[in-house]
């Protein structure tokens, strides 16, 4: 690191992580040296490449987490002057909506823009179309937020939340066994989740199988028991695993 040979570097921390995987001393060391390697990479990109779109963005992720939200935009609405066409950017600007406290009334209409030039750009976006489901959702138009939760989850078989949305909103409107078999998924990529698994129970118990619906309940109910413990120990009296 001193003498700025990354590569080398990169390579010793990996031998390291495989000889080492669970020293203090080793995770301490390698957590500050990619800190370090990041940082060195971010500085040269932002030096070689300052009007570039990788630069611009990364500058928008500071912004972002320093919750400059405005700033951030201007960021991202540069990379779009630069290429209409970059996929990504349209979702990051509505993610900003979402994100700030300070969104203003009327929020959710360009947010909804932006997801949908999103989709023009790139139809395969799952995170645009869930989160179109997530305002059709605010508004409580549930047919709307189906076909939103239910392409996310098509789009990403791995979107736990999606599944979970998707058979929320399908429970509202209550479409009871048309919700069963995506909340089953939910649980099953997300069985540490008590809301899958308490809306699986509502679709259950509404559709006569009241022996599988207790059974969600229970597991919701000690997720959420073991969700209270874990607020309610300290620290210091937490048993190392």
């Amino acid at each position: 690191m001193t003498a700025d040979d990354r590569l080398v570097a990169g390579e010793l921390l990996g031998q390291l992580g495989r000889q080492f995987p669970n020293d203090p001393e080793v995770l301490y060391l390698a957590a500050h040296a990619y800190s370090e390697l990041s940082g060195r990479a971010a500085g040269e990109l932002a030096q070689k490449a300052p009007l570039s779109v990788q630069a611009r963005r990364m500058s928008a992720e500071a912004l972002e987490m320093q919750g400059k939200w405005d700033e951030a935009a201007k960021e991202y609405e540069a990379i779009l002057a630069q290429d209409p066409r970059q996929p990504g950017i349209h979702l990051l600007i509505a993610r900003i909506m979402f994100s700030r406290p300070d969104a203003g009334a009327g929020w959710e209409e360009q947010a909804k823009q932006e997801l949908q030039q999103e989709l023009q750009v790139d139809s395969r976006n799952a995170v645009a179309e869930f989160l179109l489901g997530e305002i059709a959702k605010k508004s409580l138009d549930w047919d709307r937020a189906t076909a939103h939760f239910s392409r996310a989850a098509t789009l990403d078989a791995t979107f736990g939340e999606a599944f979970m949305e998707w058979g929320f909103a399908l429970v509202s409107a209550k479409r009871f066994e048309e919700a069963v078999a995506p909340l089953q998924t939910a649980v099953r990529l997300q069985p540490g989740n008590p809301a899958a698994h308490y809306n699986l129970g509502m679709a259950l118990s509404r559709t006569g199988r009241n022996s599988e619906a207790e059974k969600e309940f229970a597991i919701q109910r000690e997720i959420n028991a073991a969700i209270d413990e874990r607020k309610n120990t300290r620290p210091e009296d937490r048993k190392p695993q």
